[in-house]
């Protein structure tokens, strides 16, 4: 048996065709779900979880009705972001109390008006706690889509295995989750949320371009960071004893780990046409960008480098990555968002960044994985970017392929949600 056919082995019995997917509300009103998602907008990985799956739910179950429960920090500016691809989306926020009495009117109103919970794309079940209160307080059914897993209590694995499904977005967490007894009808490999991601900001995205001399397919995107994201300093706290222990292990490895995607550029920029934009996935990059990779290139290779010195939201950085001949770097939701856009993507993983990076091998692009930790796979970084450079048609032919799989996940989990709406 191999991989793929190990990460999903009940998904031929979960749907026969794409009109399964259309055909499960017969006559009857729409289908209200409530999508529990958005955890933070200082990254817009994270941000394009939530538009990733709206728009799978959009393509595979159009008469549903949807309503996004967003975290607290979900910001006007994000909030504007996704009703401008989604004009009909409501948006509510609050928690469960104790007593099982929503913590303001609108959520409460949309918990009692869905039928549906479902628990979008993460680093973890992340909202587990509301869904538990959820459970409790409704006894309506719930789903998870996407997730990585890496170990939870026994409240919470308890909680998992009353789920309708639960869609791993890599096969380690699957095989984790296997391992610690979880159980529930429906456990298989779902790919991420971000990859359905299709926002645009083209207006803002070209007129980056043209100030910094890029030209359409004539440049790579690159994304340094480091092993842990510092939010002490994006929200501007004092750090804690955890966060000295992972400062000090951020300035042990920094030099480590992007000394290649230095190595990497150098070579772009000396053996082909391309130029090199090094550019953020959260809000802490763009200083490591200028630290790590700016100030420590060769000054004829920092004049076909551009720095992106602030920060933007996943439309505008998705309008720019279609422009882009490919992208690697030290990050997991733009190779995501680039793959499902149809432009390459290497992927630079380590240990702190848990199993997610696992997905490419997942979806057959184990060739563009690299682990850190590993000096074998360091030392092929710079020759493979450089085939992606060189081959755009036989990158472009891998990502097509590897899309193939992915949308065909797609619409099989998607059949599975509509079978219990």
């Amino acid at each position: 048996m191999n991989r793929r056919q190990f990460i999903f082995t009940s998904a031929a019995a979960a749907v026969s065709s794409l009109s399964a997917v259309h055909t499960v509300v017969g006559n009857k009103r729409p289908p209200h779900i409530l999508l529990r998602s958005s955890w933070q907008v200082v990254n817009i990985g994270d941000i394009a979880h939530t538009p990733g799956v709206l728009a799978l739910l959009q393509k595979y179950i159009p008469e549903a009705e949807v309503r996004l429960w967003a975290s607290t920090d979900l910001s006007e500016e994000v909030a504007a972001m996704e009703h401008k691809r989604f004009p009909k989306l409501k948006i509510v926020k609050g928690s469960i109390g104790a007593g099982g009495k929503a913590s303001n009117k609108d959520l409460g109103e949309a918990i009692e008006w869905c039928d549906f919970l479902l628990h979008g794309s993460g680093p973890s079940m992340v909202a587990h706690k509301d869904v538990a209160a959820f459970v409790k307080q409704t006894g309506k059914p719930f789903g998870v889509y996407g997730i990585t897993y890496g170990g939870f209590g026994t409240a919470e694995k308890e909680l998992m295995s009353q789920a309708k499904f639960l869609y791993f977005r890599d096969s380690v967490s699957l095989e984790k989750a296997r391992a610690d007894g979880i159980k529930c009808p429906v456990m298989e490999f779902g790919p991420d949320g971000a990859f359905a991601a299709d926002l645009r900001n083209d207006e803002a995205a070209t007129a980056f371009l043209k100030v910094n001399g890029l030209e359409e397919k004539k440049f790579l995107c690159c994304i340094p960071r480091l092993r842990f994201t510092p939010y002490w300093k994006i929200r501007g706290k004092p750090m804690t004893a955890v966060d000295d222990r992972k400062h000090v292990r951020n300035e042990a490895m920094k030099e480590h780990d992007n000394a290649p995607l230095r190595e990497a550029i150098t070579a772009v920029v000396r053996e082909t046409d391309f130029k090199v934009l090094v550019c953020p996935e959260d809000k802490s990059q763009m200083e490591v960008g200028r630290e790590m990779i700016m100030n420590k290139l060769p000054d004829d290779v920092r004049k076909r480098v551009v720095w992106r010195e602030h920060f933007w939201l996943t439309d505008e950085a998705l309008s720019t990555y279609v422009r882009s001949v490919g992208l690697f770097g030290l990050e997991m939701h733009s190779p995501i968002m680039c793959i499902g856009n149809g432009i390459p993507a290497i992927v630079c993983r380590f240990a702190e960044q848990t199993s997610k990076g696992f997905m490419w091998r997942d979806i057959g692009l184990g060739d563009w994985l690299f682990d850190m930790d590993v000096e074998s796979d360091v030392a092929n970084i710079t020759k493979t970017v450089l085939a992606m450079a060189k081959d755009p048609a036989t990158a472009l032919t891998r990502v097509s392929k590897a899309m193939e799989f992915v949308k065909q996940r797609q619409r099989e989990t998607m059949a599975v949600l509509a079978k219990n709406l």
